[in-house]
């Protein structure tokens, strides 16, 4: 593979008389680590955040003339203005490493390895610059593009942190648990098993309403987030309540007992890769008279109607280095049998934000008409539809009937 199948050919760079103030601009911008120094397109020279931040410190002339305020580090950020204001031919490296884009991928990682640096300008013959290589560029073309989709219980593992920053579980939990609840009690329901239970606030909130709850998912993670909240619970809540990491097979002698309902909010039932026996292994451990409800994404308005277009939220972030935390949420359409689950996280710290990170997962494209026939083949015939219409997960469960061109949540009720 050679450098030019890995290149970014759409390249930033700068003059030598951008200013350094600019210069960061850039870097922070596009969250890189240097950018190259260009004269018309000619590769001069190259800033790296490195170059910047020597600046503030004292060369060994300086210190050998006046050591005792060169080493006044507080009074070294009042020169940040002047430093701010400097061209960036007086910052650059002169000499850079580059490199043509017919050299072989890995040549180009063994040079950056032995030169301690993490981005290559990729010149042509005249030492005109035309693309960019990093080490993310290489990784991506070695190793990334090779990699299976995440599984359910990794890409949740990921997210375990943030999954309740996501999305606002209070305003969820307040419109979803009273309809939950008066549902339960009709159909005298006192033990329900919550399937892909993430970090537990549905099985938590249903304890606290007086239910036997069990969550189950494969993420490690999730469950060790679950198991932290019951912590703080009231002792006659906790005992209600309980959280288990395993997969969703051999759950007839994995939990021992028979439940009277079985929920899966939140698309849990989607992100199992076979959802028909997922509903196989869950109707051997429910009663003859239980009820299963499923919470789905409507994925044809998504892809359709939303072009893949899902969510981008802002939320407040508990965690004191952060200011916000956001969230871009997006679907690509259905390939090999699966749409594809894209999610992105930004944090803003004092001022700006910043990319955390982007995970993808597959996810099973379910509809009203594959549930039903899911359904049927594990015995439960009386099914009934809701829909959602105020954003993903924030209307009430029973209270209106599904439309597909309107309804963001398919919500399916079914008895046996």
């Amino acid at each position: 593979m050679k450098v030019s199948g890995a290149m970014s050919k759409h390249v930033d760079y700068v003059s030598v008389n951008t200013t350094v103030r600019d210069v960061c601009r850039l870097i922070f911008g596009r969250s890189i680590n240097g950018v190259p120094v260009c004269k018309g397109k000619k590769v001069v020279g190259f800033v790296t955040e490195r170059d910047i931040l020597s600046k503030f410190y004292p060369s060994i002339q300086d210190y050998m003339e006046d050591p005792v305020h060169s080493a006044d580090f507080e009074g070294m950020e009042e020169k940040l203005d002047e430093i701010l204001s400097l061209p960036a031919s007086e910052i650059m490296s002169h000499t850079p490493a580059t490199i043509t884009a017919d050299t072989p991928l890995l040549r180009a990682q063994s040079m950056m390895m032995v030169k301690k640096i993490g981005r290559l300008p990729v010149i042509d013959h005249k030492g005109n610059l035309i693309g960019l290589l990093s080490k993310g560029d290489i990784f991506r073309a070695v190793v990334g593009d090779k990699l299976p989709f995440e599984e359910d219980e990794q890409f949740h593992d990921w997210l375990s942190r943030r999954y309740d920053i996501i999305i606002d579980q209070k305003a969820r939990l307040s419109i979803e648990i009273p309809d939950l609840a008066e549902m339960f009690r009709k159909l005298n329901v006192k033990n329900v098993l919550d399937v892909g239970s993430g970090t537990g606030v549905h099985s938590i909130a249903l304890a606290q309403e007086g239910f036997e709850a069990l969550g189950i998912d494969r993420s490690s993670r999730m469950i060790y987030e679950a198991q932290e909240k019951i912590k703080s619970l009231p002792n006659k809540v906790q005992q209600r309540v309980k959280f288990i990491s395993k997969d969703y097979k051999s759950l007839d002698t994995l939990l021992g007992k028979k439940f009277d309902a079985a929920i899966f909010m939140g698309s849990a039932l989607a992100h199992i890769e076979d959802p028909q026996q997922a509903l196989q292994e869950v109707s051997k451990v429910l009663n003859d008279k239980a009820v299963i409800i499923c919470q789905v994404t409507n994925y044809n308005k998504v892809i359709k109607v939303n072009k893949r277009f899902f969510a981008f939220d802002i939320r407040k972030s508990p965690y004191a280095e952060e200011r916000e935390q956001a969230f871009l949420r997006f679907y690509d359409e259905k390939e090999e049998g699966f749409l594809t689950q894209n999610l992105s996280v930004f944090v803003r710290g004092s001022k700006k934000w910043a990319f955390r990170g982007m995970r993808s997962m597959k996810v099973y494209p379910l509809t009203k008409e594959k549930i039903t026939v899911f359904l049927k083949k594990v015995k439960f015939l009386n099914i009934k539809y809701y829909g959602g219409d105020k954003g993903f997960f924030y209307d009430y469960l029973f209270r209106k009937p599904f439309n597909p061109a309107k309804s963001d949540v398919l919500v399916v009720v079914a008895k046996r």
